[in-house]
């Protein structure tokens, strides 16, 4: 799958306030990484943990 998938899923935007610090913190990580921020939080949200319905 891989690149493959990426090029046909639909992007939305998401816009999230977040303190001056912690937007600094993403920028200087991502380029540490060589990563957009975007491939930063999609990495997050994709190692997140959904919860099991009671």
């Amino acid at each position: 799958m891989g690149s493959h998938w990426v090029a046909i899923m639909k992007s939305a935007r998401l816009n999230v306030r977040i303190s001056e610090k912690r937007l600094a913190k993403l920028r200087r990580i991502s380029e540490q990484k060589e990563k957009t921020m975007t491939q930063m939080v999609e990495e997050w949200i994709d190692n997140l943990r959904e919860e099991k319905p009671s």
